[in-house]
């Protein structure tokens, strides 16, 4: 019996591959998607979706860019896959997904065919816009320059291109490369981790969309999927698509607060792990010390190691 059969299931339901069938419509990506549709629609020129990885940007930017008719939309997706990008290459990137046909070589051509290509677009009607899935990875100032020549591309009021950047909390420091263009965004949204009620129903959703138990899961088990997790919706889904492996290995469909301990601990989530983690990083002899309100003299080993897995990770992060 395969792991589909075993659970009487159509699809696998906590894939994290993109799949617009388990978009799950919740409050706080609810929000978001009106808010750049908005920005998008009444052509505002540049939205902006922040946020942790793994909190759904990706999905969000494909169910935009599927739900977005071609009748109304010139629309084009751009998933950045490595830094190292010149400006020729994003301009001939962004007129090819405009629809521009035997894009040129040279920068000023290209930027030509891209006002050309506009033009066209507007007198159709149409709204151009260009999705741009990690782009805290176009970390340089020209390549923000660039953005800002394009949006300057305007007829009788209204632009003539809409961009709408997707991409972690850096973007911010991206879009600081160039200040101008920061202060040009009309709407920005940030994409939070999910509560225990949200990681209830997201979680019942999934399974029933995939044609299974909505109730698969008890209470107990799903305090320790959000605690784990801490709301993240991909490490919701492999830990539940964990759970559901080991369920199907032990031909059962009971789950226990224990495996989702060992499947916690397998992944790297537990306190345990994080705790190893610091051993290794500040070692045996740590540089920094200071004396305690009791007046002992602690290392940063003494310190970190008295606080909650959140109180150490706040402080790496400082």
């Amino acid at each position: 019996m395969s792991y589909l059969e075993h659970y009487g299931l159509r699809y696998e339901p906590f894939s994290n591959a993109p799949d617009s069938r388990f978009f799950w419509s919740g409050e706080n990506f609810e929000r978001a998607a009106q808010r750049l549709r908005f920005a998008v629609e009444s052509r505002r020129g540049l939205a902006v979706c922040a946020g942790p990885m793994g909190h759904g940007k990706t999905t969000l930017a494909r169910r935009m860019y599927d739900e977005m008719p071609s009748k109304r939309f010139a629309k084009g997706l751009l998933v950045v896959i490595h830094s190292d990008v010149t400006a020729e290459w994003l301009l001939r990137k962004i007129a090819g997904l405009l629809g521009v046909r035997d894009v040129a070589d040279q920068k000023l051509d290209v930027l030509g065919q891209i006002y050309t290509r506009l033009r066209e677009i507007d007198s159709e009607g149409r709204t151009a816009v260009i999705l741009i899935d990690e782009a805290q990875m176009l970390s340089r100032r020209e390549l923000m320059e660039e953005f800002r020549g394009l949006l300057n591309i305007e007829i009788q009021g209204r632009k003539l291109i809409n961009f709408v950047f997707f991409g972690l909390p850096e973007l911010e420091h991206t879009l600081a490369l160039d200040e101008p263009l920061k202060n040009r965004v009309a709407v920005k949204v940030n994409l939070g981790a999910f509560r225990l009620d949200m990681t209830k129903r997201y979680v019942a959703f999934r399974l029933k969309t995939a044609g299974g138990n909505p109730m698969l899961f008890g209470p107990e088990v799903l305090q320790a999927i959000q605690k784990f997790s801490k709301g993240t919706p991909r490490l919701i889904n492999t830990i539940c698509d964990n759970l559901l492996l080991d369920g199907h290995l032990s031909n059962t469909q009971i789950f226990t607060l224990e495996m989702v301990e060992q499947i916690a601990d397998d992944l790297g989530l537990t306190e345990r792990d994080a705790m190893a983690f610091l051993d290794t990083l500040l070692g045996t002899d740590p540089s920094k010390t200071l004396v305690n309100q009791n007046g002992k003299v602690e290392t940063d080993w003494d310190v970190l190691a008295k606080g909650s897995l959140d109180e150490i990770l706040t402080f790496l992060d400082k």
